[in-house]
């Protein structure tokens, strides 16, 4: 109905079936959550602005959160299987109008933070690769923005193929970067830390200190990502039990990872140190190499540098999987232009979606390029924190829609806590964070008020325009219009 195209076999237009079970969409996920690159460079970072050795704390708070959204997230993943997400459940549970909304906001979020993670990849691979003995001075004189054109090739050409290879090429990277962390981990147990294995980060007292709110927010969003289980339903064998599975085991991994790390990272340096430390270091990125160097040696620390490389474009790679399959979705579904909802002959990837992903890429980074603006504080430090903001968003609107949902189809709930009790607790819990967020913009930008007003302003302005296009749709085609986010999965 409101899929458009056929393929050379005969077969309508459609995305990859049973190509993926739990542990390939945990991959993306967990790598979307770029677990490396959390605890070097957005862990640190929290603790120096938010609340120092009581960051800990507030991973397993955010943990805890996502859990509870997780509850009504996977409940109704088990009905609706669409590669739209987010979109999908809004346009499902609180109508097609407002799904519209919550689809552009979607690729207002993928594309974002798709595009930020170009200027971190660039900057961290001209730094690490230009320190290297033997290998510096032949790479000195390559830019940071030479470095992301590379890796947007490359993650392209990924992207055009069939969804499984990326999914192979997810797992080796991810695994790598888990075990050259718990090494470090270990060590700093092992020895006993700076002053032992406290538990103190896991205090009110520690927790409250600081800027409580800014470390949370922070916190969240280094789990950016994780609710992308849904996006691959559509290719996961028994989408019904797998996409839960995923999300749960995504949430339980990231979460205990972060917690642990973090907690290791504060007892390494002595839970009175860290904040000294941070302030003391021109670049707070540089802390966890310190105690790698600290604990296990020069080595160790060279490896993880190579391995943050490889940390940014495995995210890299599973936020373009996801922004392409969104054009693809929004082109099935009626919302951007049809030829988006044609999939490959011989990959049944989202290839059109994809193309648009590297091209828009492109051109967004060559703007800010062409301006001089700096990789990190900029491209990626704006980009991600409002892709972050938009998730958050979706998150809260999705809440309210699995009540809609099932309110709507009383037959179809399994039970009040899941459909009800639960989604709305996180539904409120998210729309306060969402507002701190925007309260906190420039700090957590590091841009002037106009920049960063002006970025947080794009997310209701993609809300809008997506409106409009759903409500042009269903005075155009009200049979297409009612399909909007169906189940797709058969």
């Amino acid at each position: 109905m409101a899929q458009t195209g056929s393929s050379s076999g005969g077969q309508t237009d459609r995305l990859r079936r049973n190509a993926l079970g739990v542990a390939a969409i945990t991959f993306f996920v967990v790598s979307a959550a770029a677990p490396l690159t959390a605890v070097a460079g957005g862990y640190p970072i929290a603790m120096l602005f938010g609340n120092g050795s009581g960051v800990p704390a507030a991973v397993v708070l955010t943990t805890l959160l996502l859990l509870i959204f997780s509850v009504g997230y996977t409940t109704m993943a088990r009905h609706i299987s669409n590669a739209g997400s987010f979109f999908a459940f809004t346009a499902r549970g609180l109508g097609g109008v407002a799904g519209g909304g919550a689809a552009y906001i979607a690729v207002l979020a993928y594309n974002a933070m798709q595009i930020g993670l170009y200027g971190l990849f660039g900057a961290v691979t001209a730094q690490v690769l230009s320190g290297l003995p033997g290998i510096g001075p032949v790479v000195a004189g390559i830019p940071w923005w030479g470095w992301a054109l590379l890796g947007m090739a490359l993650v392209g050409a990924f992207g055009y193929l069939k969804i499984d290879l990326s999914a192979r090429v997810l797992a080796v990277l991810v695994c790598v970067e888990y075990i050259i962390v718990l090494i470090l981990d270990f060590a700093i147990i092992g020895a006993g830390g700076d002053s032992g294995n406290s538990m103190v980060s896991f205090t009110p007292e520690a927790f409250f200190q600081g800027s409580p709110t800014i470390g949370l927010l922070l916190c969240f969003a280094a789990f950016m990502g994780f609710e992308a289980t849904t996006i691959y339903s559509e290719e996961a064998r028994d989408s019904g039990r797998t996409v839960p599975r995923a999300t749960y085991l995504s949430v339980l991994i990231i979460g205990i990872f972060y917690a642990v790390t973090t907690w290791c990272m504060v007892n390494g340096e002595g839970a009175d140190k860290v904040l000294p430390t941070l302030q003391g270091l021109p670049d707070p990125a540089a802390f966890m190499f310190i105690l790698s160097e600290r604990y296990i040696g020069a080595w160790h620390s060279q490896i993880m540098g190579l391995l943050l490389i490889s940390s940014v474009f495995a995210a890299l790679l599973a936020f373009h999987n996801a922004a392409a399959r969104y054009f693809y979705v929004l082109g099935r579904e009626g919302l951007l232009p049809a030829h988006l909802g044609q999939t490959h002959d011989a990959h049944q990837s989202p290839h059109l979606g994809s193309l648009l992903q590297t091209v828009l890429a492109f051109i967004v980074l060559g703007i800010f390029i062409v301006t001089g603006q700096d990789p990190f504080l900029a491209v990626f430090a704006w980009l991600t924190n409002l892709a972050t903001l938009s998730v958050i968003t979706l998150m809260a609107l999705v809440s309210f829609a699995v009540i809609a949902f099932f309110r709507k189809r009383p037959e179809l709930s399994p039970s009040g806590f899941k459909t009800f009790l639960a989604p709305l607790v996180a539904g409120v819990l998210l729309a306060i964070i969402a507002i701190l967020v925007v309260k906190n913009f420039p700090i957590l930008t590091g841009a002037n008020d106009a920049i960063a007003y002006g970025l947080v302003a794009l997310v209701p302005i993609a809300g809008l325009l997506g409106a409009v296009v759903a409500n042009q749709l269903k005075q155009k085609s009200g049979a297409v219009f009612a399909e909007l986010g169906a189940h797709r999965a058969d």
